[in-house]
């Protein structure tokens, strides 16, 4: 075959692959875009747990606190029921964007209250590809410590969750 005829056959070549490399690049893309998504959405359940935490530390049985109860006057011990009201009335004024929460768990261990929140993310552009999953469930977890005396007091910090 001569050389000028084979250099024309090999010129159309390159162009075939042109739309599979943009196909790749797309498909990268929305990786990328699909997993930001997820990771934003686990910081925002962070958050919201952390805000939520920080609420429900200051939900003490206040009749251990102030008369003593069982243990001395002055015993910081988070009250359940108010800690739990606390935490629905925190997630009622802060709903987290993009997450639809699936699970709150409020558990007090003494002085402190570990909040953990379960939840769901849609994916934006996995939802169009046939067998690929809609989105990704997320989990976001904080603890508080309620402390009393004054504030420059050290705290021993026990992780409750």
């Amino acid at each position: 075959m001569p050389e000028d005829q084979q250099q024309r056959l090999e010129r159309g070549s390159v162009l075939m692959l042109v739309p599979a490399g943009v196909l790749v690049l797309v498909i990268l893309g929305a990786i990328a875009v699909d997993f930001s998504v997820a990771f934003l959405g686990q910081r925002e359940l962070t958050n919201a747990a952390a805000a939520a935490a920080n609420d429900a530390s200051t939900a003490i049985a206040e009749a251990r606190f102030y008369r003593g109860g069982n243990g001395a006057a002055g015993e910081v011990v988070i009250d359940e029921a108010r800690a739990a009201r606390a935490v629905d009335q925190a997630l009622a004024a802060r709903v987290p964007r993009g997450v639809s929460i699936d699970g709150v768990s409020v558990d007090p261990s003494g002085g402190q209250v570990c909040v953990v929140l379960r939840g769901r993310v849609d994916y934006v552009f996995a939802r169009a590809i046939p067998g690929m999953a809609d989105g990704a469930a997320v989990r976001g977890r904080s603890t508080a410590t309620a402390v009393s005396g004054s504030a420059g007091s050290p705290v021993a910090h026990r992780p409750a969750c």
